[in-house]
C-alpha cells in the first residue's frame, strides 16, 4: 500500500488567498481554480473583472497540470509546429490545456493537485499560480 497525501479545504484556501493577493498586486483580476490530484475541482474564484471566457480555461489549466503532472506551458511548447505532443490539446474532450497558467502541485514528490489561472497573459497567469503554490509549500 501507498500512503497518499490529499489537499484539504484549508490548504486550498491558503493557496487561493495568496493567488488573489498576487493578482491584486499585479493589477489583473483572475479566474483561479484549484483541483485535487485527480483533477477534480476543489476551489474556484472569479475576481470581479476577470474574463468570463477564462472561467473554464482556468479550470482546464488546473485539470491538465494535475492530471498530466506537468505545467501547461511545457505542453504548449511541445505542440508548436507539429511538435512531439501535437494533438494532445484535443484529448479529454478538449479539456487538455496547452496555454501557460496551469501548474502541478507536488508535496514530498507526490502530486497532490494543480492550480490554474486565467485572464492575464500566460506569464501573468503563471506568476499568480506560482504564488498559490508558494503559499502552501511555505506553510
Amino acid at each position: 500500500m501507498k500512503k497518499v497525501l490529499k489537499l484539504t479545504l484549508e490548504d486550498t484556501t491558503k493557496m487561493m488567498d495568496s493567488a488573489i493577493n498576487k493578482a491584486i498586486e499585479i493589477g489583473i483580476d483572475m479566474d483561479i481554480a484549484i483541483v485535487d490530484d485527480g483533477g477534480h475541482l476543489m476551489l474556484f474564484t472569479r475576481m470581479d473583472n476577470a474574463k468570463i471566457t477564462s472561467i473554464n480555461v482556468s479550470i482546464d489549466k488546473a485539470f491538465t497540470a494535475a492530471a498530466a503532472r506537468k505545467a501547461t506551458l511545457d505542453y504548449g511548447k511541445s505542440v508548436i509546429n507539429h511538435g512531439p505532443a501535437f494533438g494532445i490539446q484535443t484529448s479529454h474532450q478538449g479539456r487538455f490545456c496547452v496555454v501557460g497558467g496551469g501548474l502541478p502541485l507536488f508535496v514530498d514528490g507526490q502530486i497532490v493537485g494543480g492550480i490554474g489561472c486565467s485572464s492575464g497573459s500566460a506569464d501573468q497567469d503563471i506568476v499568480v499560480a506560482q504564488a498559490g503554490i508558494d503559499a502552501l509549500l511555505s506553510a
